[in-house]
């Protein structure tokens, strides 16, 4: 299961390296949680969440990030800019989501920009 995340994780990557953004960090892993891609678009730190899911059933893969999943990265992300001698209330920074959906390639890639207020 690990192995299928990280081939959708390095597919969202991928696909945000072409339109710009410059990797940071990859699976960036705290007690409090974990972020998937740690971005840099132009000034802004941008946490990445990506999620995956076969079809669009139950609401699909942007569905799948709930109030509490979005605590948690803000969390997580919290504690990255502390470990890292960053004042949280004073970087430039933004949360995306990364979905992708399908069984079989090609996958449809939605990415959400400003997905949850942080």
């Amino acid at each position: 299961m690990r192995a299928q995340g990280q081939k959708f994780e390095q597919m969202a990557k991928t696909h945000l390296q072409k339109r710009g953004l410059v990797p940071v960090c990859d699976n960036f892993n705290a007690r409090v949680g974990e972020i998937d891609l740690i971005m840099s678009d132009n000034e802004t730190l941008v946490f990445v969440e990506v999620k995956y899911r076969a079809s669009t059933k139950f609401g699909g893969a942007i569905a799948s990030v709930s109030a509490t999943k979005q605590k948690k990265i803000i969390k997580t992300a919290m504690y990255y800019c502390l470990v890292n001698d960053l004042n949280f209330e004073h970087v430039a920074s933004r949360f995306d989501v990364v979905a992708i959906t399908g069984a079989i390639a090609p996958f449809e890639l939605q990415w959400v920009k400003n997905a949850f207020p942080n």
